[in-house]
């Protein structure tokens, strides 16, 4: 990909992620990114366009991101953490429209949104599970299958805004707790030792 792009995709994503998606016209993002019209059509056909490779952006940068700590050889309750960290600090400075207008506005990207990480998300979660049982870290009865698509549901619930509204709960305290309700459900004796001292530690 060619810098100029790339430095656009990057900056138009910064100003979705604190604007809202909705909120921002083709001019807009023109005019904020101090670039003509011309350049951005010249590399985007529409704001469909613009937004759909934002996501697949976001998407890659997921990934990426992601397989890096899996493959820093953490044990699995580390490599949790750590994943939780960076989940949390991506959401951070979301808009809190951002999925309501991928959804409503943007199907196409929201579908790429949903399906990449959904897919992405079940392998992470599908070979964390089998690290940690080969560790000793998570129960050995454990079914790998029916615990990530039980975790599909719980992060499902926590991003709907239905059951956590964002005016009532802070989203970075509910994926914490959920880090934690998650790992307790799974942890062996040994695990569940490990996590009380690692809490102890990490957030006090």
């Amino acid at each position: 990909m060619e810098p100029k792009k790339k430095d656009i995709l990057e900056q138009a994503l910064k100003l979705f992620m604190r604007f809202g998606i909705k909120s921002m016209t083709m001019d807009d993002v023109a005019t904020q990114l101090r670039i003509s019209k011309k350049t951005l059509y010249e590399h985007f056909s529409d704001k469909n366009d613009l937004v759909e490779q934002v996501v697949m952006g976001v998407c890659k940068h997921h990934r990426i991101t992601i397989e890096a700590i899996c493959e820093r050889g953490l044990n699995a309750i580390d490599e949790n953490h750590e994943i939780t960290k960076f989940i949390v600090a991506q959401i951070g400075g979301v808009h809190p429209s951002v999925q309501f207008d991928l959804q409503k506005y943007h199907p196409k990207a929201w579908n790429i949104l949903d399906e990449t990480e959904r897919t992405d998300i079940y392998r992470c979660v599908s070979t964390n599970l089998k690290k940690g049982l080969k560790e000793g870290l998570y129960r050995d009865d454990l079914d790998v299958e029916v615990i990530t698509r039980l975790y599909f549901a719980r992060m499902d619930a926590t991003w709907d805004g239905q059951v956590f509204p964002q005016d009532q709960f802070n989203i970075s305290e509910v994926l914490w707790k959920h880090f934690e309700y998650h790992i307790r459900g799974i942890a062996s004796k040994k695990g569940l030792d490990y996590l009380e001292k690692k809490v102890k530690k990490e957030r006090p």
